[in-house]
């Protein structure tokens, strides 16, 4: 009995590895930890003041201190955002494993939920997108049959998964304008003030501000790249995730409602 025991789970157990779909939602979820990315640009938006500061003049670093406070305000929701898709991901590559998830603490967090930020284009779609999300993530069962509690969680997470990339999409494109924008500000101090420090007693300080402007050039050259890689990767995502509901089994009919079943024509 044994034998024909082990045999049993043997063939289940290669069932679901040769499972297609199982296959595509594993290495999808394989994908979370690249959402990290968003996080670092997150973080590099919020601290723009601090990296500015020395280039801008009085009157611009008055602005820009008090945009600085929006900014770390509006960091932990954006931070949200990030958390909520990746443990979406993990869930779904738990479920595709035939393993439990264990949410912990970290759900119950995100389930404070995050505000719109007009400013940035986070809007009350994203929020409400974020919200059903983090609602799929604390009433996911999953005492269900595998196949079935992926699917149904697939389908149940599909707009939310969708709306929560498109609100990250959608800052990256804002961060990216903001670092154009210290790029302008920090480059264009440094050609302003550099040929001033060209007099022969400077030569050491000149030939610094120069090292430091090349510098500069390369550091914002990489971040606009990883701000377009980054774009990309959730846009992938995105096309994957909508991918998968459409291998999707079609639902059952609902069955007609009981007042009819015993009509006759």
């Amino acid at each position: 009995m044994k034998r024909y025991l082990c045999l049993l789970l043997c063939l289940l157990l290669a069932a679901c590895a040769s499972n297609p779909r199982l296959k595509e939602v594993r290495s999808l979820a394989d994908e979370a930890p690249a959402l990290a990315a968003f996080s670092d640009l997150s973080q590099r938006f919020r601290d723009t003041y601090q990296r500015a500061q020395p280039y801008l003049s009085s009157a611009a670093a008055q602005r820009e201190e008090a945009i600085d406070r929006k900014r770390r305000d509006a960091y932990p929701d954006f931070i949200a955002l990030q958390a909520a898709a990746a443990t979406y991901l993990r869930a779904l590559g738990a479920l595709a494993g035939g393993a439990t998830f264990h949410y912990g603490d970290q759900v119950k967090q995100l389930a404070e939920g995050v505000k719109a930020w007009p400013d940035t284009g986070l809007s009350d779609r994203h929020v409400n997108a974020y919200s059903a999300l983090v609602r799929l993530l604390l009433r996911a069962s999953t005492g269900r049959a595998q196949d079935q509690a992926l699917q149904a969680m697939l389908r149940e997470g599909g707009e939310p998964l969708q709306g929560t990339l498109d609100a990250m999409h959608t800052l990256l494109r804002y961060f990216n304008k903001q670092h154009d924008n210290e790029q302008r500000i920090v480059l264009g101090m440094l050609e302003v003030e550099i040929p001033y420090a060209d007099a022969p007693r400077d030569r050491l300080l000149a030939a610094l501000a120069r090292a430091h402007q090349q510098e500069k050039v390369r550091e914002y050259r990489l971040l606009g790249l990883r701000h377009t890689l980054a774009a990309q990767h959730i846009e992938q995502m995105r096309a994957r995730h909508a991918a998968l509901l459409q291998g999707l089994d079609p639902q059952p009919a609902a069955a007609p409602p009981a007042t009819l079943q015993g009509a006759q024509p």
